[in-house]
């Protein structure tokens, strides 16, 4: 009775439906039946056998550190959408030092993986070869690729539209009037730093023509930001777009560190709106990426190519939304 009374809390619904679900039984409705499922795995009960469903496939999702929080958001909408659909996501972490993704690669294709999901990989880097996807494609791979598009590959690119994402930052902070704007982001070898760059240019060139140009390209970390801050703010600058969330932490952090409030001596903006990033000191205003939006796109891609469907080999745009919190202010007065 208590696992019962367990599962219809979590679920939100009955024990009398929670018994009719594990008793298989009709008349309940297909997304209360989801629910129920879902709380039985989730609390870690074990399904019937006549509920138990047997794996479509494996497929691997290999993404970067998990440090920063938007790959681990990327990978836990990817596994939802994955499981939903029978197959049994195998993730894999790359870390300094670590295993290298070549490696893990080995390792899924020796596993028999169906498909492939590269996040933030080395299809962004374009010093990196990109021999190591077009010999996945040349033996049939489903893969599809996120945030970093490279010309030779055919292949579903998934990404963020960074170029959209600056314009929307710098015509913010124009609005509140600042006319010095920083941008603080990643290694520029990296293709959506090189988009965050055009894009941030290409604002300035619309929204404050002849205004000058200050950008620093750092690690993407907190200590990245620390320094690409200290030398912006030494530039003279009332405003700062960073790169990612964890970069403009570094930036507050650069800016408290040299005496000045956030907003009100300088604005600041992160990229991806992380997970519990609204909940920094102070909340931060963000660019965000959409994705949910482009985690079901990949996954829908890689599923219908397993399925032996058509699949249109391209870049997919998503467009990012500017989260407005404490972090950005009027721009400050200085004689």
């Amino acid at each position: 009775m208590s696992r019962l009374a367990d599962l219809a809390q979590h679920a939100g619904v009955s024990e009398a439906t929670v018994s009719r679900v594990l008793n298989d039984r009709p008349g309940v409705a297909a997304h209360t039946r989801q629910a129920v499922l879902t709380a039985l795995d989730v609390l870690g009960y074990e399904r019937p056998s006549k509920l138990r469903r047997n794996s479509a496939g494996l497929v691997g999702l290999v993404v970067p550190e998990l440090t920063n929080p938007i790959f681990p958001a990327f990978a836990q909408a990817m596994e939802t959408r994955l499981a939903a659909a029978n197959y049994t996501p195998v993730l894999c972490t790359q870390v300094p030092g670590g295993i290298h993704e070549d490696d893990y690669v080995r390792m899924l294709l020796d596993r028999g993986v169906a498909s492939i999901v590269f996040i933030s990989g080395y299809h962004a880097d374009t010093k990196a070869d990109i021999a190591r996807y077009t010999a996945l494609r040349e033996r049939g791979l489903p893969i599809a690729l996120v945030n970093g598009w490279r010309e030779g590959v055919e292949a579903t690119f998934i990404s963020n539209d960074d170029i959209a994402g600056m314009h929307l930052a710098v015509r913010h902070l124009r609005e509140l009037g600042h006319t010095r704007i920083g941008l603080a982001t990643g290694p520029a070898r990296y293709v959506p730093v090189q988009r965050k760059i055009e894009g941030y240019e290409l604002a300035l060139d619309e929204l404050l023509p002849g205004a000058e140009r200050f950008i620093q390209t750092t690690l993407f970390t907190v200590e990245g930001g620390v320094a690409a801050g200290r030398k912006l703010l030494d530039l003279g600058v009332t405003a700062v777009v960073c790169g990612s969330d964890i970069m403009a932490l570094g930036v507050v952090r650069a800016a408290r560190q040299a005496g000045l409030r956030v907003p009100e001596d300088v604005s600041v903006i992160g990229s991806d709106d992380s997970q519990m990033i609204g909940f920094t000191d102070p909340p931060l205003t963000t660019v965000r990426q959409d994705v949910e939006s482009m985690s079901e796109a990949a996954v829908t891609a890689i599923l219908e190519e397993i399925q032996g469907e058509d699949v249109v080999h391209r870049e997919y745009l998503f467009a990012p939304d500017l989260i407005l919190r404490a972090s950005t202010g009027a721009a400050p007065d200085r004689g």
